[in-house]
């Protein structure tokens, strides 16, 4: 991997040390400079787990991804850099309590004084490292999270003073190739993935985000949400506007 080239992609130009304040600066440099998109998904164009894929892809193309490619190229960069990261297999419980029987979420721990939950593939979700050991509830930068279980693990994010599952894992690691199908299992008709394109990044390094759905933006500024239509002819500019990307 080409360090210095991924690290100018995302915009960081500061000393690496490895240390709590550096992986944060980097997750939200890399939420900021890199999109949380499905267009290759949307367009049928197919994508890979693999790094040689998605960094390339990120860093080469200049675009974004889903978990599998974010988060794999995140740890690849992590490790690269000198960090004890190493990636999780998590299910998403947000639509379905129950999960699916195979993990369906890429996510990342990193050890440094104690260890700590790393995520730039989830979309709208917590932008500095929660540690995973904290038996309190803790501040995401965007939202208020905690840890549940004994085992399997659950994030749970707060939300109108209810807790929400988020995803849950175990604390073990595993290979992108064991995403392998899932990723082929949701880029196939009839899932989510295919039926509506989108994109999300932050600004600014956060909490501010922008989020482009197929008929309409939304800014968040100062944790207010503005929505504004997005007719069809215009979509395309709207993305490479807030993106800088084409479909």
């Amino acid at each position: 991997m080409d360090a210095a080239a991924y690290l100018a992609r995302i915009g960081f130009d500061g000393d690496v040390r490895n240390d709590r304040d550096t992986l944060e600066t980097l997750q939200r440099a890399h939420l900021t400079a890199v999109p949380f998109e499905n267009l290759h998904v949307f367009h049928r164009r197919g994508v890979r787990t693999d790094t040689g894929w998605s960094i390339s892809k990120i860093v080469d193309h200049s675009r974004g991804g889903w978990c599998y490619e974010l988060n794999g190229a995140f740890h690849a960069l992590l490790t690269t850099l000198g960090f004890d990261a190493r990636l999780l297999g998590a299910t998403v419980l947000l639509d379905d309590p129950t999960g699916t029987p195979q993990p369906d979420h890429a996510t990342i721990e990193v050890m440094i004084d104690r260890p700590y939950l790393v995520d730039v593939g989830f979309g709208d979700s917590f932008i500095r490292p929660l540690p995973l050991d904290a038996g309190e509830p803790f501040d995401g930068g965007s939202g208020t999270y905690r840890f549940t279980g004994d085992g399997t693990v659950v994030l749970q994010e707060l939300d109108d003073g209810e807790w929400v599952d988020q995803y849950r894992f175990i604390r073990r690691s595993v290979e992108l190739a064991d995403f392998e199908p899932s990723s082929w299992s949701l880029q196939r008709d009839g899932t989510s993935w295919v039926e509506k394109p989108f994109a999300t990044r932050l600004l600014d390094m956060g909490p501010d985000r922008v989020t482009v759905l197929s008929d309409r933006i939304k800014l968040r500024r100062d944790d207010v949400w503005e929505e504004t239509p997005v007719a069809a002819h215009e979509w395309d500019a709207v993305l490479k506007r807030w993106f800088g990307i084409d479909p």
